[in-house]
């Protein structure tokens, strides 16, 4: 029971989907019945998913089966297919033409008598066009369809190692994005150790206008006032800005945990990062707290970069 419950496990872990990259590179290599083939698929970042194809004449029939293959594989990027084929030189059969060749020798013999000419030369025969012919193997429908499918799995093969190549370039990236959120975490604290210190100062600078604000001439109406001071309390408090910024670093980390095609929502994040960093600088009146706004912007874009290679 206990090993079954393992197995169980460990077959959920390895059915966990991973982050993927949308770059990578692979290459096959296969020959069949005189012929050798080379597959190369590589993908770099898109939107959405676009292939494009490129194949020797006479097997755009492949295609729609390679692209199946693919879009089962893959959900975004920019992939290029590329075969390459070469036909391994055979040596070819070659055969007299005996209607030509004897037709040939009717109208020497004929001119031979009339002008007293020397018999003919075999090589001068044999050189003459039409009488000998190079005959080629014509390929067969079944020989044709062997070597598709034999290209197929090697496309197969080949598409599996691209997919092979993305996900080890998504543990990679994984890595990089956990850092820029450790970064982006440590800043964002570091930012709201430097806010709650300001409160003092905040509440003198509140006072101060509303004093203004109390002053004025004509005397503002209770209604204008609670506007004016809850203005002056959303411009200077940057709590909310915090929380948030602490909030979509744990949902950023719970899209990495979870795996799978997440570089769209992650990429969502980021903009949502960027506009509470935009936020807070705008909010600061103090140099240090601007300082760590511009740093968080820089770690944001940095974080973005790397999320806009994921899948």
């Amino acid at each position: 029971m206990a090993e079954r419950t393992a197995g169980k496990k460990a077959a959920t872990a390895a059915a966990k989907p991973v982050l993927q990259s949308m770059t990578g590179f692979a290459r096959t290599e296969d020959t069949h019945d005189g012929a050798r083939w080379a597959w190369e698929v590589k993908s770099v970042n898109a939107r959405n998913l676009d292939i494009r194809m490129r194949l020797p004449n006479g097997h755009e029939g492949l295609e729609p089966r390679a692209r199946v293959l693919a879009s089962e594989r893959f959900g975004r990027g920019n992939l290029s297919v590329h075969l390459a084929l070469r036909r391994v030189e055979r040596t070819p059969n070659i055969r007299v033409n005996e209607a030509i060749l004897e037709k040939l020798i009717a109208i020497h013999n004929g001119l031979r008598a009339r002008l007293d000419a020397p018999p003919a030369r075999l090589e001068a025969l044999m050189s003459l066009p039409g009488v000998l012919e190079i005959l080629e193997d014509e390929e067969g429908e079944d020989q044709r369809a062997e070597r598709h499918e034999t290209m197929m799995a090697s496309l197969t093969a080949a598409l599996d190692a691209l997919a092979e190549s993305r996900r080890e370039e998504g543990l990679c990236l994984g890595a990089l994005i956990q850092g820029h959120l450790i970064e982006i975490a440590a800043t964002t604290k570091q930012a709201g150790r430097i806010a709650a210190g300001e409160s003092a100062i905040f509440r003198a600078r509140v006072h101060e206008q509303l004093k203004d604000l109390l002053g004025a001439d004509p005397p503002l109406s209770e209604d204008r006032l609670t506007q004016e001071v809850a203005y002056l309390a959303s411009r200077a408090d940057i709590r909310e800005e915090i929380d948030r910024l602490d909030a979509h670093v744990i949902a950023a980390r719970k899209l990495i945990a979870s795996g799978g095609p997440v570089g769209r929502k992650l990429d969502f994040l980021c903009q949502e990062f960027n506009r509470e960093a935009n936020t807070l600088c705008s909010k600061s009146s103090n140099l240090d707290l601007t300082r760590l706004g511009l740093d968080l912007k820089a770690a944001i874009e940095r974080l973005r970069e790397q999320v806009q290679n994921l899948e």
